[in-house]
């Protein structure tokens, strides 16, 4: 049987924490930047954690 492979797209994307959990970045963050306001681009700066819904979809795609 051939090894899984991990989704290339995922593996830029996901990052795992010491704890286990899935981190993510923000969308909506690259370009367009001249008509967010400053606090708005400050959220999306930080990291966020992956929603449990979600959760088995990634770890399929990171071949957890």
């Amino acid at each position: 049987m051939a090894k899984l492979k991990t989704v290339s797209g995922a593996k830029k994307r996901f990052t795992l924490t010491g704890t286990g959990k899935i981190k993510r970045k923000h969308a909506y963050h690259s370009h367009i930047l001249t008509k967010k306001t400053k606090k708005r681009k400050r959220n999306l700066d930080h990291f966020a954690i992956v929603e449990p819904v979600d959760i088995k979809r990634v770890k399929e795609m990171l071949v957890l």
